[in-house]
C-alpha cells in the first residue's frame, strides 16, 4: 500500500513537472508570435526612408529640359526616392539669387553641363560643405563637362572633360586591357567622344554594391562614350569600363564608364552615360544609375538587377 501511494506522489510529481514545461513552452511560443506580430507591424508601418532627392539643373548642352523629368519619373517609379527640382537661371541672367537649400536633401543629382555659368560663390560653399559633411551626389553625363575652374568639383567628380581643360587639370584616368589603372600625366585636351554606337561595358569592381551581381559584360546601347577625361582624379574607383575605339575618335583605352568617388563625408557616383531620353529609358542606363544614385546617398543598395539584364525594352 506505502508502495503504491509512492508510485502515485512521484507520477504526479512527473504529471505536474510535464504540465510546467508544456505551459512554458506554450508561453514561450506565446511571446515568440507577440513578437513576430509587433515586427511585422513595425515593418509596415515604419518602411524604409525615401531618399530625398535634389535634381539642379537650368544650364547644359543637353537637353535638360527633356532629361530631368525621366529621370525624376524614373527615381519616383523605382519606390526609393522622392525628387524636387531646382533650375537656376537661363545662362547670362542674374545667379545671385540662386541658392537651393541642399540641407534639405540626402541627394544631389547635378544635370548642368557644359558652358554652365558658376554658382554663385556662396552657392559653392554650401554644397561643398553639403558633400563634405556627408550628402550623397550623382554626376550624370554632362555633369562633367561644368565648371571646369571650380577646383572642389573637380575633385567631387574625379575627372571631367571641355571647357578648356587640359592637363593643368590632371592626369588622364583609364585602365589597360589587365585592369591596370593608369594616371597619363600627357600634354593634350581634356574630353572627346565618337559618334554614337553601341558598346559592351566590363564591370572592373564585382564586388561593389552598385555593380554586384551584374554580367561581368553586358552590351549598352548606342550612345557617346566618353573618352580623354582628365583631372585631380582622387579618391576615385572605377566600377566599370568601356574600350575607345580610335576608329571612332576614341583614345584605344579602357576608358571610365561609372566610378565613385568620395569627397571628405561624402559619396559621389559618376556615370558618363546617358546623352538623351532615349538612352537613360534602357535597363542598361537605368539600373546603374538607380544602384548608383541609392548607394550614393546611403552605401547601401536594395534595388534589384532584373533577371536577364539588360533587357532591351524601353522603359515606359
Amino acid at each position: 500500500m506505502l508502495e503504491t501511494s509512492t508510485k502515485m506522489k512521484q507520477g504526479l510529481s512527473l504529471l505536474n513537472l510535464e504540465t510546467v514545461k508544456g505551459l512554458m513552452t506554450l508561453c514561450s511560443l506565446m511571446v515568440l508570435l507577440t513578437v513576430m506580430a509587433g515586427c511585422d507591424s513595425i515593418s509596415t508601418q515604419n518602411p524604409p526612408a525615401l531618399i530625398k532627392t535634389l535634381i539642379v539643373d537650368g544650364q547644359n548642352n543637353h537637353d535638360w529640359t527633356k532629361t530631368t523629368p525621366v529621370i525624376k519619373e524614373m527615381m519616383e517609379a523605382c519606390g526609393c526616392f522622392t525628387v524636387d527640382v531646382s533650375t537656376c537661371p537661363a545662362k547670362g541672367q542674374d545667379m545671385s539669387g540662386y541658392r537651393p537649400d541642399f540641407n534639405a536633401y540626402d541627394l544631389v543629382v547635378v544635370n548642368d553641363g557644359y558652358g554652365a555659368d558658376s554658382w554663385p560663390r556662396e552657392t559653392e560653399i554650401a554644397f561643398e560643405k553639403f558633400v563634405s559633411d556627408g550628402g550623397g551626389v550623382v554626376i550624370y553625363h554632362a555633369a562633367d563637362n561644368a565648371w571646369p575652374q571650380w577646383q572642389a568639383y573637380n575633385e567631387m567628380i574625379a575627372i571631367g572633360g571641355w571647357g578648356g581643360r587640359n592637363e593643368k587639370s590632371g592626369p588622364y584616368l583609364y585602365m589597360d586591357t589587365d585592369g591596370n589603372i593608369i594616371r597619363d600625366t600627357s600634354k593634350g585636351k581634356g574630353g572627346g567622344h565618337g559618334r554614337q554606337v553601341e558598346f559592351e561595358i566590363t564591370i572592373r569592381d564585382k564586388n561593389h554594391p552598385i555593380t554586384k551581381g551584374m554580367p561581368a559584360t553586358f552590351m549598352y546601347c548606342p550612345d557617346e562614350m566618353y573618352a580623354f577625361l582628365r583631372g585631380p582624379a582622387l579618391n576615385v574607383t572605377i566600377l566599370a569600363t568601356a574600350h575607345s575605339d580610335k576608329n571612332n575618335g576614341g583614345t584605344g583605352h579602357e576608358e571610365p564608364m561609372l566610378m565613385t568617388i568620395t569627397y571628405g563625408k561624402g559619396h559621389i557616383f559618376h556615370t558618363v552615360l546617358g546623352h538623351a531620353v532615349q538612352q537613360i529609358r534602357k535597363d542598361c542606363f537605368r539600373i546603374p544609375f538607380l544602384r548608383g544614385a541609392q548607394w550614393a546617398a546611403t552605401q547601401k543598395v536594395t534595388i534589384e538587377i532584373p533577371e536577364g539584364f539588360p533587357v532591351e525594352k524601353d522603359q515606359d
